[in-house]
């Protein structure tokens, strides 16, 4: 116990979800992962050119977090990742200026196509080493918009057709 109050008073406290500024964005939704080695970022229009420098934009022109503006890098790695289904991919690794709960520094991050996830960035184990300590109770400073209340009003209004929309679909396939 008195190890952990140790680490609270050198260590910033974060929840399971905090709001990021990255690369001069803020209040980027991220979520905060232990199980993941790297930290992840949105990112799109990813081109390499001939002479080696690799430009993208963070987000895509879907997201309100989308700026257009084209970050490029002569500094860059490979890293081959793994999902937790097992799927395997190759993405590019770039160093990005980030904000964290106040604590200001520069991390790696790979490069991902998020738009199917809730949150744009992911936080991971080598972005929190030394510096934070995840406390799963804490209250998330951003939480991912719900649906479930939405669907149980739908099922209270109607079960048959809450059935047939999102159970009778599924079957059919």
């Amino acid at each position: 116990m008195n190890d952990i109050r140790e680490r609270e008073k050198t260590y910033k406290v974060v929840g399971p979800t905090v709001l990021v500024d990255v690369a001069g964005i803020t209040d980027i939704p991220a979520k905060v992962d232990t199980g993941a080695d790297t930290s992840a970022i949105w990112a799109s229009n990813i081109n390499m050119s001939k002479d080696g420098i690799l430009s993208f934009t963070l987000f895509s022109p879907k997201s309100p977090m989308y700026t257009g503006e084209i970050i490029k890098t002569s500094e860059y790695r490979i890293k081959v990742v793994r999902s937790s289904h097992g799927d395997e991919q190759i993405r590019y690794r770039v160093k990005l200026p980030v904000c964290i709960s106040g604590v200001e520094f520069e991390t790696t991050f790979t490069l991902a196509d998020r738009t199917r996830n809730h949150f744009p960035v992911l936080i991971g184990r080598h972005t929190l080493e030394n510096q934070f300590v995840v406390d799963v109770s804490k209250e998330a400073s951003y939480r991912k918009p719900q649906k479930s209340p939405e669907l149980n009003r739908e099922l209270r209004d109607n079960p048959y057709e809450f059935h047939q929309k999102y159970f009778k679909r599924k079957e059919q396939k």
